[in-house]
Parts: structure tokens; C-alpha cells; sequence
């Protein structure tokens, strides 16, 4: 793992266990392997594994063991956004805010890149809708919704004091 470009957003969480969240080059082919492990044990065979090579991910590792993983990229579906296409955290690591701080180092780096939101999208998943409450994150009908009919659409200003539906 020598590629890795460090972005320490260490904390320490209410069951006093320390995580430290990371961006990490996923064109590195060890970060891919981890990161595509780390989807398949979340995602299972709920979703097929993304193509690492573009977009930022980062790892959340707790005692140098990667637990969870994020990745946005540029959205094909709203201009000038990013599109969160993977939130995932282990089981065993639930409850430890892990997606809401995988998300807001996803918000960070979408500013940094200039884009004026951050759309995501959930789909039968309770746990992540409430993440995105909680996160700031509204719901929103996309003009060309992209997904499943099921499927909630999220919406989050980077732009202070803006909200486009």
C-alpha cells in the first residue's frame, strides 16, 4: 500500500475504539483488491463492484484492519455534482458513524473538485436513508430518475444557502 495519499480524520467514537478514515488511490492494485473485499462482504451480491479506477474512495480502518469504504465520482446524472456510488461499513463496525464520516470526507473532497452537490441514491435500506437524514441530505425527484422505481433519491448543497430540487 504505498500509493496512499493520507487524509487522517482520526476520532475517537462513543465505545472509545479509534477508526482512522483515508483517501486512498484506488488504481493502486492492492487498494483495489481490499476495497473490492471490503464490497463484497458488505454489499454481498446486492450490487456488482464499481470500477475503482476513477472517481476518490477512501478506506475507514480501525487498528490498521480497513472496516469500511467510500467512493464518489462525478455524476452522469446531475451537473457539476458528485455521486456517492458505494457507502459500505462491516457489520461488526455498525453503529460507530463510520457512513456519516465516509460521507462527510466525500462532501469535503466534491468541494475541493468545485462541485456545487452531492447526489446519492438508496434503495431498500432504511439503515443509509436515515445516514442521509442524518448527513443533511435531501430527498429529491431527479427529472430522469436513474435507478430502480423503489428507489429514494438524495440531494445535498454544497453551496451554502442553495437547494435546487
Amino acid at each position: 500500500m504505498t500509493n496512499l495519499r493520507h487524509r487522517r480524520c482520526g476520532l475517537l467514537n462513543r465505545h472509545t475504539s479509534v477508526y482512522r478514515i483515508r483517501e486512498v488511490d484506488a488504481r493502486d492494485d492492492e487498494i483495489a483488491d481490499v476495497l473490492t473485499e471490503l464490497h463484497r462482504l458488505t454489499f454481498l451480491s446486492g450490487a456488482s463492484i464499481p470500477p475503482f479506477d476513477g472517481g476518490h474512495w477512501w478506506l475507514a480502518d480501525r487498528a490498521s484492519t480497513p472496516v469500511a469504504f467510500a467512493g464518489v465520482v462525478p455524476s452522469t446524472h446531475v451537473r457539476n455534482a458528485g455521486y456517492f456510488c458505494r457507502v459500505g461499513v462491516l457489520q461488526r463496525h455498525w453503529g460507530h458513524r463510520l457512513q456519516l464520516l465516509l460521507m462527510r470526507a466525500g462532501e469535503a473532497r466534491a468541494r475541493r473538485n468545485g462541485w456545487t452537490c452531492v447526489v446519492s441514491d438508496t434503495t431498500g435500506n432504511i439503515v443509509s436513508a436515515n445516514n442521509f437524514v442524518r448527513a443533511g441530505y435531501r430527498m429529491y425527484a431527479p427529472p430522469y430518475p436513474w435507478a430502480f422505481p423503489d428507489t429514494i433519491y438524495w440531494r445535498k448543497s454544497l453551496v451554502s444557502g442553495s437547494f435546487s430540487s
